[in-house]
């Protein structure tokens, strides 16, 4: 039965649609029962009309519902022993942030998951292959079906691998070591009554798809630090982290020196 549903992979998709094992090949993941990979591509309008193709039950809505619970999983479980010193809020506000289809899209995107789609013809004609939402839901279902094939193990690999990948959680606010280094760099400045600190991007270089931005946080005229990252955020957020420990050696000086 296995063998039969990866040799009739197009079997009633648009004439677009790219054989799943292309995709296997994408997400490091062979299946042993090639049936879910077709169900987790099968939309629910497949079955909609005479050319649909899925069996009743055998789109991927349900494997969505399943996925979208693995995919939280996965995400809770990096994310502690990622950030271990993080507090439960800002956990739950990367959580939010890698779960989200603003974050699914791109990462279905770059696997060219819209072309392996088996849709209806309505569905077909009005852009579903494009679609964000379309496109978020089925990313879970295929995660789904990796888990339902191979086990969390597995799952979590594909996860990890075009989910969570080279994720930056400075992006969002976070330093390496659990710390919004800027908010911290904000209050002791306020503690040790200092001009509050003001950043400013000094430069960019690279090309557009990988640039490398350096950030320079000042306080008065005294004190200027530099950062550097792929994006505003981190590099400002390492700007900030090296300000941030000098003004802490420093005021710890006096009291430990004799």
């Amino acid at each position: 039965m296995p063998a039969k549903a990866k040799a009739l992979p197009g079997n009633g998709a648009a004439p677009q649609a790219r054989a799943p094992a292309l995709l296997e090949a994408a997400i490091g993941y062979e299946f042993r029962d090639p049936a879910l990979l077709l169900r987790a591509l099968s939309h629910k309008s497949c079955s909609a009309g005479p050319a649909g193709g899925t069996e009743r039950g055998g789109d991927n809505e349900q494997l969505e519902f399943l996925g979208d619970a693995v995919l939280g999983f996965v995400v809770s479980d990096w994310l502690v022993r990622r950030y271990p010193s993080l507090p439960e809020g800002r956990l739950s506000k990367l959580k939010a942030h890698l779960v989200s289809a603003a974050h699914l899209f791109p990462a279905a995107v770059r696997l060219d998951l819209g072309a392996y789609l088996r849709l209806g013809r309505g569905e077909e004609l009005s852009g579903g292959r494009s679609k964000k939402g379309l496109l978020a839901d089925a990313l879970e279902a295929l995660i789904a079906a990796v888990y339902l094939d191979g086990g969390m193990e597995a799952a979590a690999r594909v996860v990890s691998s075009h989910v969570i990948g080279a994720f930056d959680a400075a992006d969002l606010g976070v330093g390496d070591a659990g710390l919004d280094f800027k908010s911290a760099l904000q209050e002791l400045t306020q503690t040790l009554k200092l001009p509050a600190p003001r950043y400013h991007v000094v430069r960019e270089q690279g090309p557009e798809h990988a640039k490398t931005f350096t950030v320079e946080v000042r306080l008065g005229k005294d004190l200027a630090r530099q950062g550097e990252g792929p994006s505003k955020k981190s590099a400002g957020q390492q700007a900030a982290r090296q300000a941030f420990e000098e003004l802490t050696a420093a005021a710890l000086r006096p009291a430990t020196s004799s």
